[in-house]
């Protein structure tokens, strides 16, 4: 799946257990949130790197809020998504970059504020991608060729969710009645369970489409949105779902993959991950964090390669569009025992 991620430089390994990170303050906050500001805050993350590149990734931004905000500002490691949920309920962490799920725990369990959301290309959204290799069953029209615009290359649609010759737009949900053509033992490959793109909302789809998800078709596990379409591509699957567009994840091992997997549904779109706060930050502080995050990207060359190359994200926006957030929680629930 597409994570919203950032590695950290500050700390070194042994603060992924989140130990001794809450912030100093210099006075209290009233009720409200307003009061004096606290004379550091800390960002609760997962890293997308490893190695020496985490000495590279979050150095740029925790100095530029640093030296804007007039705080320090530091950073923090987390094991994983749900960790970064426990450090900002345990006061840990005063600002959390998460995905969306942990958003929505934040959100409910500690009453965090979501101030920002993740951007790639454009969007804050995106569709999980309904993929084949067999598009005489699963297509009610010859697929057709679009861009994909994250890096120039043509990639094979049918019905009618992308046009021909033109930039895919990847909006979802489209074309989901071609679901109901996935039969009983039908092989569909499926990631883990608590993948949105690869599981969750590809099965919420599939049932809506009156599909017995499990006894009526054959679940082929894979790991990650590669091997999602590789399991089409190779012929393991028959129908495989992973985030919009998996294929270009694969081009270098196989060059054809256009050809020979091709997409053919949209589910709903699935919201992309973003930045919350406690509640007991003063509210001119959040305004400005939220300010200065917005814009880090615009900020120097240098922030751009951070957000793009390292956190594989081109911006953060304050239309948070919390309903998406929301939709996801409802359907979160529904895998969660």
């Amino acid at each position: 799946m597409h994570k919203p991620l950032i590695a950290t430089s500050l700390l070194t390994a042994a603060a992924l257990t989140l130990t001794g990170c809450a912030s100093d303050t210099a006075s209290s906050t009233d009720a409200t949130g307003s009061g004096s500001w606290p004379e550091s805050i800390t960002i609760s993350l997962v890293p997308s790197t490893e190695g020496e590149n985490l000495a590279e990734a979050l150095d740029p931004l925790t100095t530029y809020l640093s030296e804007n905000l007039g705080i320090e500002v530091n950073g923090v490691v987390a094991t994983d998504y749900a960790a970064t949920v426990e450090a900002l309920g345990a006061d840990q962490a005063q600002v959390i970059i998460t995905d969306a799920g942990s958003l929505y725990q934040a959100i409910n369990q500690h009453d965090a504020k979501l101030i920002l959301r993740d951007v790639r290309f454009g969007a804050t959204d995106y569709a999980s991608v309904a993929y084949t290799n067999n598009p005489d069953k699963y297509c009610d029209d010859e697929p057709v060729m679009a861009t994909y615009a994250a890096n120039g290359e043509e990639l094979s649609y049918c019905n009618g969710i992308e046009t021909a010759a033109e930039a895919a737009a990847g909006q979802g949900p489209a074309a989901e009645d071609a679901l109901k053509k996935i039969d009983e033992g039908t092989a569909v490959a499926l990631q883990a369970a608590t993948s949105p793109a690869g599981y969750q909302y590809p099965v919420v789809a599939m049932q809506a489409a009156g599909i017995d998800t499990d006894n009526g078709i054959k679940q082929v596990p894979v790991e990650g949105n590669n091997n999602a379409v590789l399991a089409v591509y190779n012929g393991d699957a028959e129908v495989s779902f992973g985030f919009w567009d998996a294929r270009s994840t694969v081009l270098e091992e196989a060059p054809d993959v256009a050809e020979k997997v091709v997409a053919f549904s949209y589910t709903e779109m699935i919201p992309n991950g973003g930045v919350a706060v406690t509640q007991d930050l003063p509210e001119d502080l959040v305004a400005q964090l939220a300010e200065l995050m917005d814009g880090y990207a615009q900020s120097s060359a240098e922030a751009e390669t951070v957000m793009f190359d390292l956190v594989g994200l081109s911006d953060w926006t304050a239309e948070t569009e919390s309903e998406q957030i929301d939709r996801y929680g409802e359907i979160l629930k529904q895998f969660q025992n």
